[in-house]
């Protein structure tokens, strides 16, 4: 497991297009979503430690702001080739154990990754109504380990903010987690083996 932070891709870029698979079979754009007040596309996956210790809370979350209009994507860029437990096949059994209310993606060519800058699971980037990023933060300080309850608070108040038509503030804490699996000679020109960057 190597520990890698956000690359916090720069507030107000806009939404970089996506057509990906769900685990339904079905094909979700982000042509799906125009007009809606906020989406958040969040990259995680299965088996990543720091993406299981919240996904009761991505659940909890998905539920409630879906239900106030909000739009959540998740989206697993993983190589399943050395990653199995990332498989499409995995994939439609964790949103099941999960309960996960919002679609979950399989970007196989880790293109849509790429095109975000996504670095970790999980990274959330929430974009308003707009479809410009106004957060790339964490979705609150809860760690694997590190005793803080799991609450979800800033990603909460950065998706509470959005619906109430205020700006976000621009001091943000980057989502830490595991490093993208990125397939071999696909790494991305910001992919830092090492985890420190």
């Amino acid at each position: 497991m190597v520990k890698t932070a956000s690359t916090m891709l720069p507030l107000g870029t806009k939404a970089p297009g996506f057509s990906l698979v769900n685990v339904d079979g079905r094909s979700v754009s982000l042509s799906d979503f125009e007009g809606a007040p906020a989406l958040l596309v969040i990259f995680m996956c299965n088996h990543c430690p720091f993406v299981k210790h919240i996904a009761p809370e991505l659940t909890r979350l998905g539920h409630e702001y879906q239900s106030r209009g909000a739009v959540i994507v998740g989206i697993n860029s993983n190589d399943v080739s050395k990653y199995p437990a990332d498989s499409p096949e995995q994939m439609v059994h964790e949103a099941e154990t999960q309960g996960y209310s919002f679609p979950y993606l399989y970007d196989e060519n880790q293109d849509v990754a790429k095109a975000y800058k996504a670095a970790c699971t999980p990274d959330f980037f929430l974009f308003d109504g707009q479809q410009k990023l106004v957060y790339r933060g964490q979705l609150d300080s809860s760690r694997p380990g590190n005793g803080i309850p799991v609450t979800g608070e800033d990603l909460r108040r950065a998706l509470d903010t959005v619906l109430e038509g205020n700006s976000v503030p621009e001091e943000q804490t980057p989502s830490i987690g595991c490093n993208i699996k990125w397939k071999e000679g696909r790494e991305p020109d910001y992919f830092d083996p090492t985890g420190t960057g």
